[in-house]
């Protein structure tokens, strides 16, 4: 019979009779432990040793996780909010911008919700709306840096972004979007054209001279990051009431820099305005031949086809709503639609020949750009999205009116013009 089977007291009374454990009961991590360690000290012991050291390491292991939950436990109890970081009682209806977001995380999930819950748009209300401040939402990883002692370095992008397809509502969400950490945007644009023309990759003969890729060529583009911003008024009451605010904020403010965003994408100058891709040089082309009559569905499809000979696989086509009506509404000799359109679902993904697409008024009827948008461009921002609020603006003190300024610096770097094809729908017969 083995020590563990003896029946010991585990206490005595105080009277001094002594404590027997309940039957079936099942000994504590103390008295596991002592147990142990007791058998382990006996130099006689004749039993199982090395069962008796797994036992031991099995109660190690169980204290030590008991001590690290007591701790957190402990932690938890004691740990207390920042001041002025109120949280909504049992049954009260949480405040607009106190929502956490899809993961749970209490840290602000856009532009308006980080202005209605910041320090400063407190202190402006309690000082009678009085003055000027700003509050800056980041969505990308912050990398600004801010010094006072050293001048700000240029961002060089150091080489292509590889292709990595995603699936947007916006012309922004589909390219490669990094931050900047200057005013100032260097990158090298590489104008080889297409890779079937350098590329040498041959089998070669065990000693034979190895071929040689090329020609490379390649300009080093220096830019600076744009400003886009406007601004709307908001009357003092409306100012009091975070619902109103981030109604403006996200409705009007956010919306409209969204919209000049995607407009700059794709047709910004590169010297006043950003850097669109429909204006750089370098991009390939596509349009029916004379006399040809292929619908707008066949010359996506076509299109598309050019691409992928350029070597840079196309991921999405970017088109008017107009033109992306008559493709959806296109339909064959028997009255049939060409497209199948899940119309019962409107918020799913649109998709052409395995293309997303994405529609917006900001492209021009007629046309289409199609291409591999994450390895053609990348968006550069210096800043999320700025919320500034001030009472100084001409009449607007004597008027009782406030004005709410949104503000975002970005730049597109369009890198590998190929991996475009712009498109240029035959007319309407």
């Amino acid at each position: 019979m083995s020590n563990f089977a003896k029946i010991r007291p585990i206490g005595r009374r105080r009277d001094g009779r002594p404590i027997y454990p309940i039957k079936g009961g099942a000994p504590t991590l103390t008295e596991q432990r002592d147990e142990i360690a007791k058998l382990l000290a006996d130099e006689n012991y004749d039993g199982d040793i090395d069962e008796l050291l797994q036992r031991a390491d099995k109660v190690a292991a169980d204290i030590e996780q008991a001590n690290q939950r007591d701790a957190r436990l402990r932690a938890l109890r004691s740990a207390t909010l920042p001041a002025g970081d109120p949280q909504p009682q049992p049954g009260q209806r949480q405040q607009p911008g106190m929502q956490p977001d899809d993961q749970g995380q209490p840290h602000p999930v856009s532009a308006a919700e980080a202005f209605v819950r910041s320090k400063a748009l407190e202190s402006f209300r309690a000082n009678g709306k009085q003055g000027k401040f700003a509050v800056e939402h980041r969505a990308a990883p912050a990398g600004t840096v801010t010094t006072g002692t050293q001048p700000q370095q240029n961002t060089r992008v150091p080489g292509i972004i590889p292709n990595n397809p995603d699936f947007p509502l916006l012309v922004a969400s589909l390219l490669d979007r990094q931050t900047s950490d200057g005013t100032t945007l260097e990158y090298m644009r590489d104008t080889s054209g297409p890779q079937s023309t350098w590329n040498k990759a041959a089998v070669v003969a065990e000693g034979a001279d190895k071929p040689m890729s090329g020609p490379f060529a390649f300009d080093l583009i220096t830019t600076t990051l744009k400003t886009v911003a406007h601004w709307v008024p908001i009357t003092r009451q409306a100012a009091d009431d975070n619902s109103q605010l981030m109604g403006y904020i996200n409705g009007r403010l956010t919306y409209g820099l969204e919209y000049k965003l995607d407009r700059e994408i794709l047709t910004g100058n590169g010297t006043t305005q950003m850097q669109g891709i429909l204006t750089t040089p370098g991009i390939g082309t596509y349009q029916p031949g004379v006399g040809n009559t292929d619908v707008k569905l066949i010359t996506v499809r076509k299109a598309k086809t050019q691409g992928e000979l350029a070597l840079y696989p196309p991921t999405a086509v970017v088109m008017n709503p107009l033109d992306w009506q008559d493709i959806e509404l296109d339909e064959d000799n028997n009255g049939q639609f060409r497209v199948i359109a899940n119309v019962t679902d409107p918020g799913a993904p649109t998709r052409l020949w395995g293309l997303t697409v994405v529609t917006t008024v900001a492209m021009a009827a007629g046309t289409a750009l199609l291409g591999g948008f994450r390895t053609g461009a990348t968006l550069w921002e210096r800043q999320g999205i700025t919320i500034l609020m001030t009472d100084s603006h001409a009449d607007y003190f004597t008027a009782n009116t406030l004005v709410i300024l949104a503000e975002r610096r970005a730049n597109v770097a369009v890198h590998t013009p190929a991996a475009f094809v712009r498109i240029t729908f035959a007319a309407a017969t």
